[in-house]
């Protein structure tokens, strides 16, 4: 007998007379805690998010629906990215026809396949403005976590202001807690006991937000 079955055994021993209870999970969550801080309009919310985000080092942009493909291009060639990541589900006017090659994401792409790819472009469950946080839960055009972890480059596309929210609490509202839940909140950065900063090592080097507004005769965004 291994010195783990001698263990559990004594802790079976030890319970054997203790009566078992049922947990019940219908008793109601207390949720006195504040939603948000402090009552603020659309535009104030989106700009604050927007600071956030540049905190973060974020890169933010801003443009309509229409414009959108345009940007996404351009944004594209300064980066130098010949091959772009796009999830199954992404709206393909989102890019331009005379962008750079579309690389589809399959389950038998290797991470060294991905790592070869210039760059992705995802859209987003949720934004929250307090944290300047970018939410992906694995939706059709947001893909699998891996392909947005291990290209050196993400373009996000935040549609607003439908996307964003002002705090946590109302992004978990949102939110399917058994889904793939991705926060990012800048590009990814860690640091050593020296605090000297380190970005790419988990994660894309440079993150770029596209905040997209529709309106009364723009292109639909999906």
């Amino acid at each position: 007998m291994s010195s783990r079955d001698r263990i559990l055994g004594r802790v079976r021993r030890a319970l054997a007379d203790v009566p078992r209870e049922e947990p019940s999970y219908e008793e109601a969550v207390e949720r006195s805690y504040l939603r948000e801080h402090g009552a603020r309009g659309v535009a104030e919310t989106v700009e604050l998010l927007a600071a956030h985000l540049a905190d973060y080092r974020a890169i933010v942009h801003r443009t309509d629906a229409q414009g959108l493909p345009l940007l996404v291009t351009r944004l594209l060639a300064e980066r130098g990215s010949r091959s772009v990541l796009v999830p199954p589900g992404l709206p393909p006017q989102w890019l331009a026809a005379d962008g750079p090659t579309r690389i589809q994401d399959r389950a038998a792409s290797t991470p060294y396949e991905l790592d070869a790819v210039g760059s992705v472009v995802t859209g987003c469950a949720v934004a929250i403005a307090e944290t300047g946080t970018i939410v992906l839960d694995g939706g059709p055009a947001q893909g699998r976590r891996r392909i947005t972890l291990v290209p050196d480059h993400h373009i996000c596309v935040v549609r607003v202001p439908d996307q964003v929210v002002s705090s946590v609490p109302q992004a978990l509202e949102r939110l399917d807690p058994v889904r793939p839940l991705t926060w990012i909140s800048g590009p990814s950065a860690t640091s050593d006991i020296e605090l000297d900063r380190v970005e790419g090592v988990h994660g894309p080097r440079t993150l770029e937000v596209v905040l997209v507004t529709s309106g009364p005769g723009r292109a639909p965004l999906a």
